[in-house]
């Protein structure tokens, strides 16, 4: 369902958003079970973006869930309390990391780092776009 092909123009089009917005990003896209399948760093991008793109992306198809959606349940006496020093501190708990849904199953994730917060989600979404317009299947609410 997610092909490197795919992948390829998803990271590709992380990265042409984060050149419209000034940003210097990683992208990375997961499969489902979390296994990096293509990544992008930016020439100048910070030097934790490898790390965080692809634990964003792992982290939304881990949790079935925008990355951003996990800050609120993950602060002390959240529903998720602690959750970000988990999984070896794997679970990123704010945004730039989308779940791609193939119906009622993720299939894939997006992580985008090194913009600021509401940047890496920019760039994410720019990637989720194409992947919905490439995907032939119909997305979850």
């Amino acid at each position: 369902m997610i092909t490197l092909a795919l992948a390829a123009r998803m990271t590709a089009a992380a990265i042409e958003q984060a050149a419209e917005v000034g940003a210097l990003v990683s992208a990375a896209v997961v499969d489902a079970g979390g296994h990096l399948m293509h990544f992008q760093r930016m020439d100048g991008a910070e030097i934790a973006g490898p790390t965080l793109a692809v634990d964003k992306a792992f982290t939304a198809v881990a949790h079935r869930v925008e990355t951003g959606k996990l800050t609120s349940l993950a602060v002390p006496g959240g529903e998720l309390a602690g959750l970000s020093a988990n999984g070896g501190g794997r679970y990123v708990v704010f945004g730039g990391g989308l779940p791609c849904w193939y119906g009622d199953r993720v299939v894939a994730g997006i992580g985008v780092s090194g913009g600021s917060v509401e940047q890496d989600v920019r760039c994410a979404r720019a990637a989720m776009a194409l992947w919905e317009s490439s995907s032939n299947a119909p997305v979850a609410d």
